[in-house]
């Protein structure tokens, strides 16, 4: 097992859990661009949006209520924040493991670069 997240998910290496079910695991980014800004990952090893299937395509709901209960937690929820989900080289995904950014706590900027 070489993936990063998937030795995070399996307990190998440390970090700072911030929610956890059955499918998902969310943990602080450790380069943060934002005053929030946690990762949430699958607990299945799936490498990208482009590798979903019918089999596994009911976990990016379980994301984005994964996503719902940090924010409320984070109280951010009112304010809001941001989700990103980079998909391949060119799209800026560094880790080949499905993972979603949620970014807040501060007004983001409107810029993608």
């Amino acid at each position: 097992m070489s993936c990063i997240f998937c030795k995070i998910v399996s307990g190998d290496i440390p970090s700072k859990k911030i929610y956890e079910d059955e499918n998902i695991l969310v943990i602080e980014d450790i380069n943060p661009q934002a005053l929030i800004h946690v990762l949430i990952i699958t607990k299945e090893h799936i490498k990208s949006a482009n590798h979903l299937t019918k089999e596994n395509i009911d976990v990016i709901g379980k994301m984005f209520l994964a996503a719902k209960v940090v924010a409320k937690q984070m109280n951010i929820d009112e304010s809001g924040y941001r989700l990103i989900n980079n998909c391949g080289t060119d799209g800026g995904q560094s880790v080949n493991h499905l993972h979603i950014h949620l970014l807040g706590g501060e007004k983001l900027g409107e810029n993608l670069r």
